[in-house]
Parts: structure tokens; C-alpha cells; sequence
């Protein structure tokens, strides 16, 4: 097993949520990151925040281990749960809120709810 394997696997099964992201949750690098870091901040969503833009072997290795070709990717509970596009839909569909609520993540629903009226 590779290094930036065996370092990916640590971080998604020490965490209950893991975003690997181009930048920080305090200062996303890209469009993409920025707007699921956006949501999970609005949710009140704890997280760890991986900068794929700091480790060139995470950044490629995240890829591989998801086989998933863009970054932001996010886990749930060890569980690759998408990029941009699905958490996006998952949000508005309201199947984000109901995989926190089965896997035990605490969050906002009045926040998520606030996002859905938005977005309605």
C-alpha cells in the first residue's frame, strides 16, 4: 500500500467527515471546494479539511483511491460520498440531511432547510 494510500485511509477512517478540497474550509482555492465547504459551514457541519493543493501524492492519490477524477471529494463516515455536483444535489434533495441522520453527523436542519428555500 502506498504512503498517500495508507495516509488517506488514517484520515477518512479517523474522521467522521472528510472533505479533501483545493484549500482550506477558512480559504477555498477553487469554485468547486468553495461551495461544499460552504455548505457544510452552513450547516454547522464538523469536519476536516484536507488541502489536496499542499501534497502533490495526496492530491493525485485521493483520485486513486476514490477512483473519482475531481477534487472536492467528501467522506462520510469512511464512506466516499461525491464531488461538488452530488453534494450539491444531495443538499437540495435533502438526501444529505437524511445520510447525517443515519450515520450519527450533527447538523444544522434549520440551516439546510435555509439552503433548500434558497435555492427553491
Amino acid at each position: 500500500m502506498s504512503d498517500a494510500k495508507t495516509r488517506i485511509e488514517e484520515t477518512v477512517n479517523a474522521h467522521d467527515v472528510v472533505l479533501y478540497m483545493k484549500g482550506t474550509k477558512e480559504m477555498p482555492q477553487c469554485g468547486f471546494s468553495s461551495r461544499v465547504a460552504g455548505v457544510l459551514n452552513y450547516m454547522g457541519v464538523e469536519y476536516t479539511d484536507v488541502n489536496v493543493l499542499a501534497d502533490e501524492d495526496i492530491r493525485q492519490g485521493i483520485k486513486d483511491y476514490s477512483d473519482w477524477p475531481t477534487i472536492p471529494q467528501l467522506y462520510v463516515k469512511g464512506e466516499f460520498v461525491g464531488g461538488c455536483d452530488i453534494v450539491t444535489e444531495m443538499t437540495l434533495s435533502g438526501e444529505l440531511d437524511t445520510m447525517f441522520d443515519n450515520k450519527g453527523v450533527t447538523y444544522s436542519k434549520e440551516m439546510a432547510e435555509k439552503i433548500r428555500e434558497a435555492n427553491a
